[in-house]
């Protein structure tokens, strides 16, 4: 959580937020782990995440990580897919792309 905790710190916040495709799911692992470990300052938000799912369908209508992926005009690499560093490079681009549409179309 160190490089968490200084970005957290850098950028005068009180939580980070967990991005992903589904992320209340891998928030639990999150949560679990710390737990387990005994840490006590977890840098993450509780509850709170941002869902690329979510956002990518109602951006793309797709809520596929492959489909709005591609539906971003991201390329997609189906031999490199469901790696873990690979979905979540993947997954950050959506972010991304999602959130500089938006400020486009908003």
């Amino acid at each position: 959580f160190d490089a968490v905790r200084a970005a957290v710190d850098q950028h005068q916040c009180t939580r980070a937020i967990l991005v992903g495709h589904n992320p209340a799911f891998d928030l639990g692992f999150v949560k679990a782990a710390a737990s387990r470990c005994e840490i006590k300052k977890n840098p993450f938000h509780q509850f709170s995440t941002f869902d690329t799912a979510a956002l990518s369908g109602v951006a793309y209508g797709q809520t596929v990580l492959q489909r709005a992926v591609q539906a971003a005009d991201i390329d997609w690499d189906p031999s490199a897919a469901h790696s873990a560093v690979y979905d979540a490079e993947k997954t950050a681009d959506l972010f991304c792309n999602i959130v500089n549409r938006w400020d486009r179309v908003t």
